[in-house]
């Protein structure tokens, strides 16, 4: 449909969405009616329902566009905010419509659901998180097709990652680093006990919610003890999986045979990263990063800062060998070795965590929110379906290539024919 040139045809567009209730949209036209501030335009319109709590920016932006389909997924959770992309798909902020719950939705590309590798890729994520249940992983709470869409709901983390965090607002304190690490590795114990490996620990992927806690997301590389049958085995066998700034040097070698030891050489990359600010290896290219993480020792951290304790700096070194065998075998051992420096931290500044419409940051149906203060509302017409991110806890940033240019030196250095790399 072409975009709106009335507010009739904008209020008809809100009601054939279904993202209100018609009596709730009624009721909410009324009041707005008997104030002084009257919309001239769907524009202005648009400005008054984002700023009252009663539309998200995403949900206004589309129907400004003229689009009203699809904001309610398989009739059960309505579209709030776009959260980012990933590689494996686009992450929304949801609402269930019964139960009036937040999720984050992840929802499979169309252009990827005939790929077979994908889509069970996808279907793997949904039952490696599904087989675990801690406070430091995200968990999932249902996967679900509606047609051609493929799509994963997951547990929605008020936060941001720490990749966003630091760079930011720059290094994270001792004691914020240790705290998050530690929370992350007793996350990664509890996956390891369960039988799988992340295979894709970063920054990126851990979030921090308003309150302190870590969460652990994005399993779409994880790998199950055993679970050799499968189509992407057989694919993993002939790529590296990961990504290039924390992968493993064994991760590089063979990602399909990888153990919970590459994901404590990946935490100890991304321990690295919180308190330098820069991971070890951040310059270079591709092949550069995956030839250092082989055979380079990364710079001593006192060259960025002087406040780590010597003993914390030898088990930061212990969570980087290069050889597994040298590392901490398991993340329990980590998260002991961490005891001696972690006592707590308090919750993250409100600068640090995203900030939402009020429709969406709403606990309860976006139907039913009163009028709020008269500011100024600026609502972003999105140039497609894949807005703007409105929360800085999806911003993975992927590159998946094909095949790599460098193939003389990846394949002497890691014996692989093709590379799916994100960084």
């Amino acid at each position: 449909m072409p975009a709106p040139a009335s507010i009739v045809e904008f209020v008809d567009l809100v009601t054939r969405s279904n993202v209100l209730e018609k009596r709730s949209l009624d009721d909410y036209l009324s009041k707005l009616t008997s104030t002084n501030d009257q919309p001239g335009s769907p524009k202005q319109l648009a400005q008054a329902m984002v700023r009252d709590g009663v539309l998200t920016n995403l949900q206004a932006g589309l129907i400004l566009k003229g689009k009203w389909r699809n904001f309610v997924i398989s009739n059960k959770y309505k579209l709030l905010e776009h959260l980012g992309t990933g590689g494996m798909g686009s992450v929304y902020l949801c609402e269930h419509v019964l139960m009036r719950r937040r999720v984050a939705v992840k929802v499979l590309p169309s252009d990827k659901i005939t790929d077979p590798v994908v889509l069970e890729r996808f279907y793997r994520e949904a039952r490696a998180v599904a087989a675990l249940d801690h406070r430091n992983i995200v968990r999932a709470h249902d996967i679900d097709r509606d047609g051609d869409l493929h799509f994963l709901v997951l547990e929605y983390v008020d936060g941001s990652s720490l990749q966003w965090i630091v760079e930011k607002h720059g290094p994270l304190s001792l004691q914020r680093a240790v705290n998050y690490i530690r929370q992350a590795a007793d996350g990664l114990q509890h996956a390891h006990e369960a039988g799988l490996v992340h295979r894709d620990i970063k920054p990126g992927n851990l979030l921090l919610d308003r309150s302190g806690l870590i969460k652990i997301l994005d399993l779409g590389l994880a790998r199950f003890f055993g679970d050799e049958g499968n189509i992407t085995r057989k694919h993993d066998m002939n790529a590296v999986l990961g990504t290039a700034d924390y992968l493993a040097p064994e991760q590089a070698l063979d990602s399909g045979t990888v153990d919970i030891r590459g994901d404590i050489y990946s935490l100890g990359v991304t321990f690295y990263f919180l308190l330098a600010g820069r991971g070890p290896y951040q310059d270079g290219s591709l092949s550069q990063k995956l030839m250092w993480h082989q055979i380079s020792q990364p710079k001593s951290i006192f060259e960025h800062r002087q406040d780590v304790p010597k003993k914390l700096w030898a088990v930061l070194e212990k969570m980087l060998a290069k050889d597994p065998a040298q590392r901490y075998q398991t993340p329990a051992e980590v998260v002991t070795a961490l005891e001696p420096w972690d006592q707590g931290c308090p919750p993250p500044p409100e600068k640090e965590m995203p900030v939402l419409s009020a429709a969406a940051m709403g606990a309860g149906s976006t139907a039913h929110l009163p009028l709020m203060n008269r500011t100024t509302v600026v609502v972003r017409t999105p140039a497609n379906t894949s807005p703007t991110p409105s929360s800085h806890w999806w911003s993975n940033r992927y590159v998946r290539i094909g095949a790599f240019a460098g193939g003389a030196l990846l394949a002497a250095l890691c014996g692989a024919i093709a590379v799916m790399i994100t960084r």
